[in-house]
């Protein structure tokens, strides 16, 4: 991820997946789409692990963690906390497809850093972020919002889906505030995603559910389904 420029070349146009100037993933390794990142794939908690177990590189996965942390304060809105699919590497808006906007990457924003502040709790921000995201969806309508918006808070559809309520539940192991369990509620009280879109919705829906667990057992809640009961 941070070598592969020097084994091929920079002629042949395809870069390395995590910059050496930035310190940053970007959307793709390929000619002009390695010149922007995607917030989504930002992922410090794993970036943590690697700088203290991988055998070599570690202080540069260290670097990439920190750097990751300090961007998504700058990408995410200060007042709704949503931010954009797509990300110039200072954090703002980079607008090509249409992807400037709060779209379906961008869902998984919130589930990077509440992990992130679960596994590591190294930046207090992260629970500041939480709150401040489910405190939007729950004023835009906890068991209704839409899955697209502006990064102001403006609906750009009237959709609700599934992944993005799993998104918005993995938050609450960062958050603060008791409205957490709301989206922890939602996510429980979902229907297996199926159709046209169970694959993408599918998938965060099962990754939503494994943190989960893991927010019981965080806090200590138990479930009151007498069929899956996770003790204390």
């Amino acid at each position: 991820m941070f070598h592969h420029e020097d084994h091929i070349g920079l002629s042949s146009g395809i870069k390395n997946m995590i910059t050496n100037s930035e310190k940053k993933v970007v959307f793709s390794p390929n000619n002009s789409s390695a010149l922007f990142t995607d917030p989504s794939y930002h992922l410090p908690a794993f970036y943590e692990l690697w700088s203290k177990w991988a055998t070599k590189d570690n202080l540069v996965w260290k670097a990439v963690a920190d750097t990751s942390r300090a961007f998504f304060k700058r990408t995410t809105n200060s007042s709704t906390g949503l931010g954009p699919d797509y990300a110039e590497f200072t954090g703002a808006p980079n607008n090509t497809g249409n992807h400037g906007d709060f779209r379906f990457d961008a869902w998984r924003i919130a589930h990077n850093i509440a992990v992130d502040y679960a596994w590591w709790a190294i930046d207090p921000w992260q629970k500041d972020f939480s709150d401040r995201i489910q405190t939007f969806f729950e004023t835009a309508g906890i068991s209704s919002y839409a899955n697209q918006f502006s990064l102001s808070g403006a609906s750009l559809s009237s959709d609700h889906s599934a992944g993005l309520v799993a998104m918005n539940a993995v938050a609450s192991l960062a958050a603060t505030n008791s409205r957490a369990w709301k989206f922890v509620d939602e996510l429980w009280n979902l229907s297996i995603p199926s159709g046209q879109w169970r694959y993408y919705d599918g998938m965060l829906y099962m990754l939503g559910l494994l943190h989960y667990r893991g927010i019981l057992k965080y806090t200590g809640r138990t479930l009151l389904n007498p069929i899956i009961t996770i003790s204390q």
